[in-house]
This record gives structure tokens, sequence and C-alpha cells, in this order.
């Protein structure tokens, strides 16, 4: 009997449209005869599964089930790819935790955790060769005195980004004091973030995205890394998501030490906060030191083909199919 696989897309925030894009790849590569896929679509109004035939099927919320021509289907695991809330989030994992569902992501706590920029980055600081650029973390209370409290800390440029979003949606970098009331604005105000704001001090180098995962052996698999180059200002939505205005690199062209240093902070990143599934991490190498520097670690990674962990998978030697199937195997083992 073959496993049955909730492929679970959509999601309360702008990112939806993006992880549609995600489910559509996946289902595309999962291995149809050892794994029955049905792909479960959420939204604010309803969690629907839509037959072949275009014919709406609501899920039950007690028990995520489904009824389909009078027979009750469970699924054997949750494959969670909803970027930002509620999947990225831990909200989707406290309730699979609560039905007793096994699931491809990170658990609630490390979801949450992460999800949370500024808690993360005060839980990785210690981690030896790890750098984290000076921050400050503003709450709605501080909105009034926000400009006051960044020049108390900080000088020019920095980056502007809510502290619980994603895909760079209301990240400002800012270069004049005039424009740091409406990039806080724009932070504030971004969907689905818990208006909170981060703000961090520019670090000057080379960015990368690197992806890992646990496999059903329990050994740590760090791909190889992407270096990310963008005729934007920054690695904003616009030059994610608008072909022709970033270059990546994959493999990225590091030395060997480098290499070797950046899996070995990777994995520690990973251990620390006690990361499930795969999971990646952006940094910069400092032009001047070539320190490593964290920027977030992102626990719901997009997987359209054009992606960054699918580029790096193909970069491996392994094919989409054996990595989603490892995904779910080792989501499987209890």
């Amino acid at each position: 009997m073959k496993t049955k696989v909730a492929l679970i897309t959509g999601g309360y925030t702008g990112e939806a449209e993006v992880s549609l894009k995600s489910a559509e790849f996946v289902y595309s590569q999962i291995d149809k005869e050892k794994y029955e896929v049905f792909l479960i679509q959420i939204t604010l109004e309803e969690w629907i599964y839509e037959d072949s035939n275009g014919v709406k099927h609501e899920l039950n919320r007690k028990d995520f089930s489904l009824i389909i021509n009078e027979e009750h289907i469970k699924f054997d695991l949750a494959f969670i790819l909803v970027h930002g809330s509620p999947g990225e989030d831990g909200r989707l994992q406290g309730y699979f935790d609560m039905l007793g569902l096994p699931y491809t992501s990170c658990d609630t706590l490390t979801s949450a955790l992460t999800m949370n920029k500024g808690f993360s980055k005060a839980v990785i600081r210690d981690i030896p060769d790890l750098f984290v650029a000076d921050s400050i973390l503003l709450f709605e209370e501080h909105r009034e005195k926000s400009i006051e409290l960044i020049q108390n800390k900080l000088t020019l440029p920095i980056f502007i980004k809510p502290n619980a979003g994603g895909s760079s949606i209301g990240m400002s970098k800012v270069t004049d004091w005039d424009n740091v009331e409406e990039a806080i604005n724009n932070a504030y105000d971004a969907e689905n973030t818990g208006k909170q704001v981060l703000v961090e001090k520019f670090v000057k180098g080379r960015e990368f995205s690197q992806g890992i995962y646990r496999n059903p052996k329990g050994e740590l698999i760090v791909f190889p890394a992407t270096e990310v180059i963008t005729s934007r200002e920054f690695f904003d939505f616009e030059a994610k998501y608008t072909p022709g205005l970033t270059q990546e690199i994959t493999p990225a062209d590091l030395n060997h030490e480098q290499k070797v240093r950046t899996e070995k902070i990777i994995k520690q990143i990973y251990l620390t906060l006690n990361c499930k599934g795969m999971v990646r991490v952006d940094f910069f190498l400092e032009n001047e030191t070539d320190h490593f520097y964290f920027i977030e670690i992102n626990t719901i990674p997009g997987q359209t083909a054009q992606s960054f962990i699918p580029q790096q998978v193909r970069a491996y030697g392994m094919t989409e199919k054996k990595f989603y199937g490892e995904l779910i195997e080792a989501a499987l083992i209890k």
C-alpha cells in the first residue's frame, strides 16, 4: 500500500503564490509509484483538496482527513510547503503534533523561533566562527521613537525588515535618515509578520544561500552553496522572483577553506536550533574579513525548479525525486 502524503500549500500571507509554485514542482517530482500524494491548499477561508475532476473536498480539521466517494482518507505524513504563516511559524506543526501526524519540517518550537529573526540570532550567536550584524529589535510600542532608538545604536546604511517575515516582503535598505520612517512603516505593516521590526547594520560582502537536511540514515547533508549576485540594491522580493535581475551561481566559487568552514557552521546552526528536515541558511562573507555573517534561516525554503534548494540538489548529484523521497522517509522514522 502506498504512503499517503498530504502536500500542503497556500497559506495566509503574500508568500502563498510562491508556495503554490513550490508545491506544483514538488508534486511533479515525488515518486508516485511509492507515494499517493494529495495536494492540499489552505487559506484563511478554507482547507481543500481538489480532485482530478475539479471537485473540491473540504478537509475535516478535527483529524485532518478527507472523505472522497465515501472513502475516509487519513494521511501518513504532512509534507509542509506553506511559506510564511501558518506553515513556517510553527502553527501547523503544533496542530499536527496534537494529531500525532508526522511532518517534514522543523518542529513547533524551532519553527516559531526561527521565524523570529531577532530571537534566532540570539540563540546562535555563540557558535564559533559565526558573526551577526549589530541590530536592534523594535516593537509596535516603539514606533513613535524608532528613529531615535536606531540612531543611538546604529550608523547608516542599515536594513529594515519585518522580524517574522519572508521573501524579503517589507524589507528596505536605507542609506538616508530621511527614508527611515517610511521603511519602518513598510516593515511594521507587512501582512502577518507580528508587528516587530528588525534593524541591522549593513554588511558589505558576497551573499550566499546553502541548504542542509538530515537523511533517513541520520546523516547531515550540506548541499553546495549558491552565490547571489543581483543588479538590485539588495536581494529583495523583485530580485528573487523577477527573471533577469539576479545571477545565481551554483555551486558557488568558494575555496576549500571557505567550503569547510561554512559547512561546519551551517551544521552547527542546524543542531543548535534543533532543526528537522530541510532548511536553508543565508549568509554573507564579509569582503574585508571573510567572516561568516548570518542573515537568516528558512525552514520552508522555496521548491520551484529554479529555487536554491533544487539547484543545489542537482549540483550535489542527486535527483529531486530521491531528495523528496528521503525527506519523507526521514520524517516517518519514529
